[in-house]
């Protein structure tokens, strides 16, 4: 399932839609889940933005390095998705990524999505490798505010300046 692959230990969404993970390496990526009834639109084919979703999961996978010191992740800059034909109720989805170009922090992946071997989507994902949010340093601790020097003893307390009207 989703939650034993490291990069989706958090993922909420993946665990939910049922994502299994069969490979990810750095560049590519192959993973399936099966369509359920909540995952459908109003004319009982596949939601496309239950898709995409899956196939940004895909996308992620096969962005990320599994194997990097975690200093870094890469996340979506973009992505587009051309639908080409439906899938329904109890098909098994099947997303494969790849990278097709890297340059410094920015990439390239396509992702081909199909249901039961017949294409359903074509994935074009561009990414952005960033500081890992998590691994910044926290702030430093706030100090306590200096305390306001004493007046001396019967000294009145300044106050506040009074408007001038005319």
């Amino acid at each position: 399932m989703a939650q034993d692959h490291p990069i989706l230990a958090g993922d909420h969404a993946s665990r939910w839609m049922g994502i299994e993970v069969d490979r990810a390496e750095y560049g590519s990526a192959q993973i399936r889940m099966t369509l359920r009834e909540e995952m459908l639109n109003g004319f009982g084919i596949a939601h496309g933005g239950m898709i995409f979703a899956f196939a940004d999961t895909c996308f992620a996978l096969a962005c990320n390095d599994p194997a990097g010191d975690g200093s870094t992740i890469t996340v979506a800059s973009g992505g587009d998705i051309n639908f080409i034909s439906s899938a329904r109720r109890g098909q098994t989805l099947t997303a494969v990524g790849t990278v097709r170009a890297r340059a410094g922090r920015s990439g390239v992946y396509d992702i081909q999505v199909t249901a039961d071997g017949e294409l359903v989507a074509e994935f074009r994902g561009r990414s952005r490798t960033i500081p890992n949010p998590a691994r910044r340093a926290a702030p430093p601790a706030e100090q306590p505010a200096e305390p306001e020097p004493a007046l001396p003893s019967g000294s009145a307390q300044p106050s506040a300046p009074q408007s001038q009207e005319a």
